[in-house]
C-alpha cells in the first residue's frame, strides 16, 4: 500500500493524528490490507536508511515524518528486533505507553533515539523515533523456516528535536571582543593608588598623617580655634567633650587591652576607643 502524492489531498489538508488513530485507523488498516482514510504513509522499511534520509522517502510531511515499516529479528530464535541502520542504530528510551481505544488495549507505542556509530560508544543524535505496533498474534507473520521477519508492519513517526543549545549561541560578529591586557591594567591602578596608611594605630602615628590634620590640631595644646572650642562648649554644657582618661595603673589591663578610652557626652555621642601603643615600663 503505497503513500500517494500530497497533490491528491484536499487544500488545507494537515496530518496530526492521535496516537489512537495511528493505531486504529492506520496500522490496522494496513495490517489488514485495508485502505487508510488518507493514503499518504508509504512502506518503507526504515533501517535500511540513516533518519536524515528518510524525508526523501515521502511525498508528504515537513517537520514529522511517517512510514509502514517492516521489522526483522536480532537473532534467529529471539524476539528482539533488529535496531541497526546504516551509519548507527535506534536506541529505546523510557517506557513503553500502551494504546487505549474506549476500554479496550490496542497498541504499545515506543520511543527511540538515533546513535551514530557501533554499540555502546555511539554518539546521541536529536532523530527521535516514535514506533507504534499491534498486540496480539495477529501482528505475528506466519513463520517460515529461516526467515527473521518480526512484524510484517508496524508505524513509525520520525522527526528531528529542535536543539535548544543553537539559540544560546552568541554570533561574534554581533558581539566583538576586545582583548585586556590585565597586567597593563593592575600596573596603571597602581600608579594612580597612592594612598598609604600607618602601620599601626597607635595615637602618635594618626597625628602623623596628613589628612588627619584637624584632628591634630584639635589634641594638640592650645593650637585649636578658639571659635570651635566655644561652640562645643556651649553644645556640651561648658564642659570639654574630647576627655582623655588616665592609663589604667593595672598592668594586666594595660598588656590586654592597649587601649586608650576617649570619652564624650553620652547624650550626644558614643564612646570611642582608639588603639595607642605605649610602654608597660611606665617610660
Amino acid at each position: 500500500m503505497e503513500g500517494s502524492s500530497s497533490s491528491e489531498l484536499p487544500p488545507g489538508f494537515r496530518f496530526h493524528p492521535t496516537d489512537e488513530e495511528l493505531i486504529v485507523h492506520y496500522l490496522c488498516n494496513q495490517v489488514s490490507s485495508h485502505p487508510c482514510p488518507a493514503p499518504i504513509i508509504p512502506e518503507v522499511d526504515i533501517y535500511k536508511f540513516d533518519p536524515w534520509e528518510l524525508p526523501d522517502k515521502t511525498a508528504f510531511g515537513e517537520k514529522e515524518w511517517y512510514f509502514f515499516s517492516p521489522r526483522e529479528r536480532k537473532y534467529p530464535n529471539g524476539a528482539r528486533p533488529n535496531r541497526a541502520a546504516v551509519s548507527g542504530y535506534w536506541k529505546a528510551t523510557g517506557t513503553d505507553k500502551s494504546i487505549f481505544s474506549g476500554s479496550q488495549h490496542v497498541g504499545v507505542k515506543k520511543a527511540l533515539v538515533f546513535y551514530k556509530g557501533k554499540p555502546p560508544k555511539g554518539v546521541k543524535t536529536d532523530w527521535i523515533m516514535h514506533e507504534y505496533r499491534l498486540i496480539g498474534t495477529t501482528t505475528q507473520p506466519p513463520r517460515q523456516i529461516g526467515s527473521m521477519r518480526l512484524d510484517d508492519w508496524v508505524l513509525c513517526r520520525i522527526y528531528k528535536k529542535k536543539a535548544t543549545a543553537n539559540s544560546l549561541e552568541v554570533k561574534e560578529e554581533e558581539y566583538p571582543t576586545t582583548p585586556i591586557d590585565l597586567k597593563r591594567a593592575n600596573e596603571e591602578c597602581e600608579q594612580k593608588i597612592d594612598l598609604k596608611f600607618p602601620r599601626t594605630n597607635s595615637l602618635a602615628n594618626l597625628l602623623d598623617v596628613d589628612y588627619l590634620g584637624s584632628i591634630s590640631q584639635i589634641l594638640s595644646d592650645g593650637s585649636y580655634n578658639s571659635t570651635f572650642d566655644f561652640q562645643l562648649n556651649s553644645a556640651h554644657g561648658g564642659t570639654d567633650p574630647l576627655q582623655l582618661m588616665e592609663m589604667p595603673t593595672n598592668s594586666s589591663y594595660a598588656a590586654d587591652s592597649g587601649k586608650l578610652q576617649v570619652k564624650r557626652n553620652n547624650t550626644i555621642n558614643p564612646t570611642i576607643f582608639v588603639k595607642q601603643d605605649y610602654d608597660h615600663r611606665g617610660q
